[in-house]
């Protein structure tokens, strides 16, 4: 999944955790992970919605000031059906750091 870039910092933090998209099907599946960075996003639901269901709180839950705002981003491709995708940032792995080995 690809976020603007203004809501990619507030992904990795964990403030946004939902995304609405408009597509002609789904372009995500549930469980799932999609590289975001150098962490991945792991998709937990898809639900079909409909326009009247992105009220200004989930608009701003997905990291928008409002449904205008949300509607200018979502709607860029053909398709008009409206998914409310629910998921989680995975931070990357830290790599272990190998011990020092004493000289003798």
């Amino acid at each position: 999944m690809v976020f603007t870039k203004r809501l990619r910092e507030g992904v990795v933090r964990g403030e946004i955790t939902s995304s609405i998209r408009i597509w002609t099907s789904p372009h995500v599946k549930v469980g799932n992970r999609y590289s975001m960075g150098e962490g991945k996003i792991e998709i937990e639901s898809i639900t079909q919605i409909g326009f009247p269901d992105i009220t200004p709180e989930l608009a701003r839950a997905s990291g928008f000031l409002g449904v205008l705002d949300l509607l200018k981003v979502a709607k860029h491709s053909k398709g008009d059906n409206v998914y409310l995708i629910r998921f989680q940032y995975i931070p990357p792995r830290k790599k272990r750091t190998q011990p020092e080995k004493k000289k003798p």
